[in-house]
């Protein structure tokens, strides 16, 4: 009979398969190393073995001891499923910029989740990177990961992604590209491809917001650079061990809107339900168009699964709000698509200055319509209302109509984006849409900017 001894014996061997549809413009036969057949649904499960089992050869991981390590999400559940089969305690500690289906995937698999903010120095107490160690230090018969620096990161594809991509091919592969995070796939995969042959051209793909290109290609590390940005998976603001920037041809950046657009594309025209970083990976590679010839056999990495991101890339409210769905907007009714469905937020003359206030603290607004038992009488803006309050202290018990400034411009759900964008100006900030039936709806600066 053929199976294995438990879930870790399936690791490894995933697929390789051909792309068709995003690459036809390409001039070479495109591949694609599928990881998402690993257990954990991603390429990290390879390197979390790897480091748990030489952990455990040179002692630094003891029997019914606690695996505690930063992640974004992938790592930790390639360890979790290793930590369940070999008895370990498994804390993953995930930046709060992660999918919450990641953090609920690691949950179900037995993992104690610590989430901590994105948008903080990696130095930070309050950092991932920071929390984790510090959690090292205070777990009796604890071991921290660390896959940025932990070098069997980087051995893991080493000994076998690297030797798969190799044997799959035939030895035919010219180019490797995938996208670079800890930079042990790059790295372990790059160094074993170029022993075979040294001709072989290895592209990291690094995102905007991360020093890698970069520094790469100058050997300055630009903090300057460093940014918060919204794709999963790849760049860093720091430079792991296991980047091994020498087998490293190049890099080319991906924004994160087109990561999410071609993560999204992948699905619907290659019918690979992928996560956000196999957007970045096709999207960058296809940037590399000019470095492709009709013989060459370019190998592109998948990391991980859709699943973990279908409250994401895979919503259309949450592309939507980003900016990053491509729609055709081109009238006013286009541009509320977003809010239509919420109230439109209004304040009667009589009411006071504090209650527009306390409107738009609770809905989060910056400008509000005015009106009385005729109709739209004027307009309340932040701004002016800031203005007033320098003025005098005591205008919160002010009536609205005692400061409001000219009403909005109405316009037809109908109008043309054009039309709509001249009648914002520095001394208005908003037009009401007439959505028919009494009703209807605000567009602001924000909504002319998000549509752009």
């Amino acid at each position: 009979m053929d199976y294995a001894e438990n879930i870790l014996g399936t690791i490894g061997n995933t697929p390789m398969v051909k792309m068709n549809t995003l690459t036809k413009e390409l001039p070479c036969l495109v591949l694609a190393k599928y990881e998402t057949f690993n257990p954990g649904n991603s390429v990290k499960d390879r390197m979390a073995l790897q480091m748990i089992e030489d952990a455990e050869a040179d002692g630094r991981l003891q029997p019914g001891g606690t695996i505690i390590e930063g992640t974004s999400g992938n790592t930790g559940m390639g360890l979790a499923l290793a930590a369940i089969i070999k008895g370990y305690k498994m804390v993953c500690v995930i930046s709060d910029k992660q999918s919450k289906e990641k953090m609920d995937i690691l949950r179900a698999v037995g993992s104690e989740v610590v989430v901590c903010p994105t948008n903080v120095e990696p130095d930070d107490p309050r950092s991932y990177y920071s929390t984790s160690k510090r959690l090292a230090t205070e777990t009796p018969n604890s071991w921290y990961v660390n896959q940025y620096d932990n070098p069997s990161n980087a051995k893991a594809h080493y000994q076998s992604t690297g030797p798969e991509i190799w044997e799959q091919t035939e030895g035919k592969v010219t180019h490797f590209v995938v996208g670079v995070g800890t930079g042990g796939t790059i790295s372990g995969v790059g160094k074993y491809l170029k022993e075979q042959n040294p001709d072989v051209k290895v592209w990291g793909v690094d995102t905007y917001g991360s020093v890698f290109k970069k520094y790469h290609e100058t050997g300055i590390f630009d903090e300057n650079e460093i940014y918060p940005y919204i794709t999963e998976g790849i760049g860093e603001d720091i430079l792991p061990e296991n980047v091994n920037f020498d087998v490293i041809d190049g890099f080319t950046k991906v924004t994160d809107k087109d990561a999410a657009i071609y993560t999204r594309r992948l699905a619907k025209e290659e019918g690979m339900f992928l996560g956000n970083s196999a957007g970045s990976a096709i999207k960058g590679l296809l940037q590399l168009k000019e470095h492709f010839k009709p013989e060459d056999v370019v190998v592109v990495l998948f990391h991980d699964h859709g699943s973990r991101y279908v409250g994401k890339m895979f919503n259309d409210d949450w592309m939507r709000e980003r900016g990053f769905l491509e729609e055709e907007i081109t009238i006013a009714e286009d541009l509320i698509k977003s809010h239509i469905d919420k109230p439109l937020v209004v304040i009667k003359t009589e009411e006071l200055v504090s209650h527009a206030i306390e409107r738009m603290r609770d809905f989060k607004i910056s400008q509000i319509p005015v009106e009385d038992t005729t109709g739209f009488v004027g307009s309340v803006d932040e701004a002016d209302l800031f203005r007033a309050y320098l003025e005098d202290k005591d205008i919160a018990e002010t009536p609205i109509k005692d400061v409001m400034g000219a009403p909005y411009p109405i316009v037809s759900r109908k109008a043309s984006i054009a039309e709509v964008s001249k009648l914002i100006t520095k001394e208005n900030n908003a037009v009401l849409v007439d959505l028919g039936d009494g009703k209807h709806h605000i567009i602001t600066k924000h909504d002319i900017i998000s549509a752009i």
